[in-house]
């Protein structure tokens, strides 16, 4: 059954994004249903779909094609909404869960009401592309880490025990100490020394970019840089992946958008303590927590932020100390946002003065 283009804005495409092809379908104002198929995962494919129903509302999860495919359909002349997928129990809870099922599910509850939906905002394909760098140096980071463990664990079974030099040293100073005192293990080690070396010169590589793009096209970072423990890429990672700083309608929400807050369970006079969410980016959640041990580590400067940490740490009882790094983290993420949308200058030491 083929459907004539609409002009109607009254229409919603729900697509069940997929990597080689959506399951979609399309609802007219009354809520019913004009169309289910299932299209290929091309450009050409989705610019078809949206001249058959021009101005709809469309409607996604969030995925790894949602970014570009949201955009796509902006430039198109449509309203989009791009679902959160934990939040929405109505699709991944469902006892008859399928492509065509779920597709249909998201048009429906986004005619219903679409704050249920918990929309999503990507950013720019710009913001995307710089994103990417950060993460692609962080994945070559975690590959070095994984081959020099393997190194070690190699050598420490044929009674060879390799000290921890720095990350960046280690090839050299692993190739230097066996050539000393065992040349005949060497050969069984230098393959995966010399991609340590080739992985560790990427990095400068990435790492270089990374710092010429933070002081070309993001000024903003040498204010968040202010805080001891934050560096360029915490604070880039950061500045792209919320976009906006008046995205937010209070500053500590910004905590719950990075998944730092604790996931309630409040029913009558039961109310849980239950762990942080763990909703949004992993990657700079990480990034947060890892600023926020810095700051309560040895090296930390004596800063309103490691005085809160550690009168938390102080209480004792269960977790204590990783409940002060997290709550560290919760604040410092405020703290960053609040320099940034006042362009302020960061002050340590403020509230014990």
């Amino acid at each position: 059954m083929k459907t004539k283009p609409t002009t109607s804005s009254a229409n919603t495409i729900g697509i069940d994004l997929g990597d080689r092809k959506h399951a979609v379908c399309v609802l007219d104002a009354k809520g019913r249903v004009i169309r289910i198929e299932t299209i290929a995962n091309t450009r050409a494919a989705l610019t078809a779909l949206s001249r058959r129903h021009r101005r709809a509302l469309v409607v996604m999860e969030v995925g790894t094609q949602s970014p570009w495919i949201s955009r796509l359909f902006e430039s198109l002349g449509h309203r989009v909404l791009v679902a959160n997928p934990r939040k929405v129990r109505a699709i991944y809870q469902n006892e008859r869960k399928s492509d065509r099922r779920d597709c249909e599910m998201l048009a429906r509850i986004a005619r219903a009401d679409e704050t249920l939906l918990h929309p999503v905002k990507h950013g720019s394909e710009e913001m995307q592309r710089d994103m990417l760098q950060i993460k692609l140096r962080d994945n070559l980071v975690r590959r070095r880490v994984d081959l020099i463990s393997s190194v070690r664990f190699t050598l420490k079974s044929l009674g060879v025990r390799l000290p921890s030099p720095h990350t960046e040293s280690f090839a050299k100073y692993a190739r230097r100490l066996l050539e000393a005192e065992h040349p005949d293990l060497l050969g069984l080690v230098d393959p995966m020394l010399r991609v340590i070396e080739e992985i560790t010169a990427q990095i400068r590589v990435l790492e270089g970019a990374i710092d010429e793009m933070a002081a070309t096209k993001y000024p903003e970072v040498e204010l968040l840089t202010q805080i001891k423990g934050v560096g360029t890429i915490t604070s880039l990672a950061f500045l792209l992946t919320v976009g906006d700083p008046t995205r937010f309608n209070r500053r500590r929400d910004v905590a719950a958008f990075f998944g730092l807050v604790p996931k309630r369970d409040q029913s009558g006079d039961t109310d849980k303590q239950m762990r942080i969410s763990k909703c949004g980016d992993a990657y700079v959640r990480k990034l947060l927590v890892s600023a926020a041990q810095y700051i309560l580590g040895p090296h930390g400067p004596d800063t309103d932020l490691r005085r809160h940490g550690l009168k938390l740490a102080e209480r004792g009882g269960p977790r204590a100390k990783k409940k002060a790094v997290v709550a560290v983290a919760r604040k410092l993420a405020v703290l960053l946002l609040a320099i940034w949308y006042d362009e302020s200058i960061y002050e340590p030491g403020r509230l014990a003065a």
